[in-house]
């Protein structure tokens, strides 16, 4: 998907102008903050990513040990919670209903997670976390408000690359 100075808005079909883009989401988000800030009209206001990536960031390597821990813990979550449910119930000694569930929840949650590893396998021996990345964020508004926009940007002195009429340039940039 190519990215264009104006474009129709998939959202409602409105007429929209790039005043800014950036290379990372955060720069972007400061932008739409200093719009905000100065009373800009951010409903007429969009983010576009493009040229979207899936990333996915091994964060480590996966052993049975590492598998197991990990079932231990979300099963100990889910113990606990089965275990206060069960704990209303109970006459006597609710609170040993309650760490009952958490440790047989964390006991077959540490067995399911090896298992679980070791029939893989070794065909995904790492820990890892997705997200989707764009290679520019621009900051579009509605074709009547660009030019307000672009001024409002300008006086924060927010380092921006502004697309103009086909033209690419950095403005503010130190």
């Amino acid at each position: 998907m190519t990215h264009s100075d104006a474009h129709t808005s998939v959202l409602d079909r409105r007429t929209t102008v790039t005043v800014a883009a950036y290379d990372n989401y955060p720069a972007a988000q400061r932008a739409v903050d200093v719009l905000s800030d100065h009373r800009f009209p951010v409903d007429r206001v969009a983010i576009v990513g493009s040229d979207v990536h899936l990333v996915e960031q091994v964060v480590g390597r996966l052993t049975a040990a590492r598998a197991a821990l990990a079932g231990a813990g979300t099963g100990a979550w889910a113990g606990l919670l089965i275990g206060l449910l069960l704990g209303i119930f109970a006459v006597d000694g609710w609170w040993a209903v309650t760490a009952t569930g958490a440790v047989l929840g964390a006991f077959w949650g540490a067995v399911f997670g090896a298992v679980a590893h070791a029939t893989t396998g070794g065909r995904r021996d790492f820990a890892s976390v997705s997200g989707l990345r764009a290679s520019e964020y621009a900051v579009v508004v509605d074709a009547g408000l660009a030019e307000h926009a672009i001024q409002v940007l300008e006086s924060a002195a927010l380092p921006h690359r502004n697309r103009t009429h086909g033209r690419e340039r950095w403005r503010n940039e130190r």
